[in-house]
């Protein structure tokens, strides 16, 4: 175990000097993805990445002074203002083409279109440290607003810090249930303009896990075949629709509920109950559940209030 430690230990110290071999961080942007999401792992960032050929010409974008008034910016890669604000929210990365097919092969038949077309295009992505896109709804300004980029998706993420690292690390059923479950809790804190985006994040990974379980051999395949029904009921109470998540949970309930899931659907069921004022039906659950995760319950009957 020590060594193993001592070994990611001196994996991050290599990518870091990776980093600073590779680029001035007040200035210029990476050229590798996995280096930049490594560093992002440890900064607790999201990564900011661009295609190569998007850097062969200008790209102007717009930012705000103090007083909201709009500066456009000639060209996004070579302005020496931009950069280091950029560096304080995001690791930027531009990444070749030669990596196209490999990262598309990632994503295909996994992903739909509107996925795939900000996967495909120009703009600038969002991504977390594993590569997901989390800004994927195309934007129909003339200009980007990197302003509006860095209040929006600059999401600090030691809350995730765990699950990512553990993601990251191997990629498999449990890690990927953790992550999903932990990015829906996440998503109940932070702003609400960028909460839909996050709970749809978590549902790539919900839908990713589940892929991988098909092709599992485990012992609780059907206990985290049900898990993760669980866990879209889950999402839908964060998203504020409590009558779609009474649905799964009765067709949950209708198949048997695994004694290994009771807790997790006990709060589930009290709290969509309660999302709809139905609160003798809420509390026939609120036995199985403990005090923190009451404390949760509340926190998502008052999104939905």
């Amino acid at each position: 175990m020590k060594l193993k430690t001592q070994m990611k230990i001196s994996y991050l110290v290599f990518s870091v000097l990776m980093v600073m071999a590779e680029c001035s961080f007040a200035q210029q942007w990476m050229r590798s993805l996995s280096v930049a999401q490594d560093l992002a792992m440890v900064q607790n960032k999201m990564v900011l990445m661009v295609w190569e050929d998007t850097t062969t010409y200008p790209y102007p974008v717009l930012v705000e002074d103090e007083k909201g008034r709009k500066i456009l910016v000639r060209n996004l890669f070579t302005d020496e203002y931009i950069s280091p604000i950029i560096w304080d929210y995001f690791v930027p990365v531009i990444v070749s083409e030669d990596k196209y097919e490999e990262l598309y092969l990632q994503i295909k038949g996994k992903r739909n279109q509107t996925y795939i077309d900000k996967f495909n295009d120009d703009s600038i992505k969002i991504m977390d440290v594993n590569g997901h896109i989390l800004n994927i709804e195309p934007s129909y300004e003339m200009y980007e607003n990197i302003t509006k980029i860095i209040e929006k998706y600059a999401l600090h993420t030691e809350y995730l810090e765990s699950e990512l690292r553990n993601y990251h690390d191997k990629k498999d059923v449990y890690s990927g249930y953790f992550l999903a479950s932990k990015y829906l809790d996440f998503a109940m804190y932070i702003n609400a303009k960028v909460r839909p985006e996050v709970i749809d994040l978590a549902e790539t990974y919900i839908n990713d896990t589940a892929l991988l379980l098909e092709n599992s051999v485990i012992s609780d395949k059907s206990s985290v075949e049900q898990r993760l029904e669980l866990l879209a009921a889950k999402r839908d109470l964060i998203a504020e629709r409590p009558r779609s998540a009474i649905r799964k949970l009765k067709r949950v309930e209708r198949d048997g509920i695994d004694e290994t899931n009771l807790s997790l659907a006990s709060f589930l069921f009290y709290t969509a109950n309660a999302c709809l004022g139905r609160l003798e039906e809420a509390n026939e659950w609120k036995s199985n559940i403990s005090s923190l995760n009451l404390k949760q319950a509340q926190k998502i009957i008052n999104l939905n209030k």
